[in-house]
């Protein structure tokens, strides 16, 4: 009986927990600049080779269904430092459309965070981590207040500016706040790798938050200008004698490189003994750039999958990225999950891996039951806004994915689980389910100043919350009505029309 109690009475793991952590996990977050949705060979990829990002989904989870919240670069990494989508994230594009106050030259169009947004280092920090990012950060020019030493980071070696980050060949990069020369002839990737390496071997003692940001396979947009290839790599090699054209060789010989440093990383780990106390993200900014930036055809290597678009666009090619998790021992191996989830939900997901509370004034959720194989917190929709050229709006509601470009254009609706590529409008079949996306657009974004939507943005922006308690109202009467329903895989769909 005795021997039955014992037996009974041992702890039993839920599906994908292996055993208890031992600690708090150290978290790494690789982010890739542009690499497109099918750009590695977890996720379809043919040509590129990609052997240890393609173990770790081995070895990890893969998620089909994860979301950048914005098809260009900043906007994309402030949400996923500061959790909101890019309906209320402060910062919202590349370049602002109105001046930075206190800024003089490019800086007046470069938006910085400011002391009241929290950042999951900052969130990290207070629960006794060392905080360090490491590559491109974009979210702050020099002196002011969005630098990555005042937004919760200890440690900080790369580049501010994001067209700075342009080149790989840089003459300088940033260490904390100090300028730092750089030998002529450096590719700034392997001093990321260097670094990274350096960085665990220091805090290995105790729990750390590495962001590791690359700045690959970006173009050097301005190179590619003047010369028709701007894909910056010492070498084209393993690629050298394949009959593809120069840029598309250079593109891939990027992305294999990125591969072999993260199998270096990867392989310190486990040399440290720290292998089954990190938890390691990978996962890409946006969708992959266009024959503009380079002069890359992202069609060669089918750079975005089945899906339909690339960077700048809010179909899925522009915003469906990759994310692979790994963490040995307590993630399950092998998996492939069609949870869907967004870049603002890291910032909670990291703070229930370190056991402490999120900021409660953000969009994003704990997705940590997501990474066990189980059902995470569910919600009722996805959201976005671009405001490059023509304002645009994306939502998805389950199956349901609505594109719309201008305020007075008509909503396109698309059905995911049928029409991947977005190729069939079913908008005229479902006009209650453009209804819904509508109510959504309204009530899911506020007004800002450094990019407004209207001729008189401060009209505007006097009427934003009025109108965005009225679309409320009108969000919970559609609710009441019985279209929206839970769903056990995404958390959220809306009743078959």
């Amino acid at each position: 009986m005795l021997l039955l109690c014992l037996l009974l009475c041992v702890p039993v793991s839920p599906p994908g927990f292996a055993r208890p952590a031992k600690r708090k996990p150290n978290i790494i977050f690789i982010l890739a600049d542009d690499l497109g949705y099918g750009d590695l060979g977890s996720y379809g990829q043919r040509r590129i080779k990609t052997p240890h990002l393609d173990r770790m989904a081995r070895e990890g989870i893969r998620f089909t269904d994860f979301y950048a919240a914005s098809p260009v670069c900043a906007p994309s990494r402030a949400s996923l430092m500061t959790g909101r989508h890019q309906g209320r994230a402060y910062i919202r594009g590349n370049s602002t459309k109105a001046p930075v106050p206190g800024q003089s030259g490019a800086a007046q169009r470069r938006l910085p965070l400011r002391p009241s947004d929290v950042t999951v280092a900052e969130v990290l920090k207070s629960a006794g981590y060392a905080t360090g990012v490491i590559g491109k950060w974009g979210l702050g020019e020099p002196d002011t207040t969005g630098i990555p030493n005042r937004q919760g980071f200890d440690y900080f070696f790369g580049y501010l500016n994001q067209t700075h980050a342009h080149s790989h060949y840089p003459e300088y990069l940033w260490r904390n706040r100090e300028r730092v020369p750089v030998t002529k002839g450096t590719y700034s990737q392997d001093l990321f790798t260097t670094e990274a390496l350096q960085f665990v071997r220091r805090e290995q003692g105790r729990p750390f938050f590495l962001y590791l940001s690359y700045i690959i396979p970006h173009a050097n947009n301005e190179l590619g200008r003047e010369t028709g290839n701007g894909m910056e790599v010492p070498t084209d090699a393993p690629y050298s004698n394949e009959s593809w054209p120069q840029q598309q060789k250079n593109y891939a010989a990027m992305v294999t490189r990125m591969d072999a440093d993260i199998g270096n990383l990867l392989a310190l780990l486990k040399q440290l003994g720290i292998d089954d106390d990190t938890i390691v993200f990978f996962n890409s900014d946006n969708g992959p750039q266009g024959r503009d930036e380079g002069g890359f055809d992202p069609e060669f290597f089918a750079s975005h999958g089945q899906l339909r678009g690339i960077k700048r666009d809010l179909y899925e090619g522009g915003i469906r990225v990759p994310l692979i998790a790994r963490w040995p021992g307590r993630i399950k191996a092998g998996q492939v999950s069609r949870e869907a989830w967004a870049n603002w939900d890291f910032l909670p997901t990291a703070a229930a891996l370190a056991g402490v509370k999120a900021p409660h004034a953000i969009d994003g959720v704990s997705m940590l039951p997501a990474l066990f194989g189980r059902r995470a917190r569910g919600r009722e929709y996805f959201y976005w806004e671009f405001h490059e050229g023509e304002f645009a709006q994306a939502v998805r509601l389950g199956r349901w994915k609505a594109v719309r470009k201008g305020f007075d254009k008509p909503v396109e609706l698309y059905d995911l689980q049928t029409d991947l590529g977005e190729t069939r409008d079913r908008a005229a079949r479902h006009p209650r389910v453009v209804r819904r996306v509508e109510v959504i657009m309204k009530s899911a974004r506020t007004e800002s100043e450094f990019w407004p939507t209207r001729s008189e943005p401060t009209e505007q922006a006097n009427r934003t919350e009025s109108q965005r308690v009225a679309a409320g109202r009108q969000l919970q009467r559609v609710r009441e009505s019985g279209l929206v329903e839970a769903s056990s895989s995404t958390g959220f769909r809306v009743t078959p029309l």
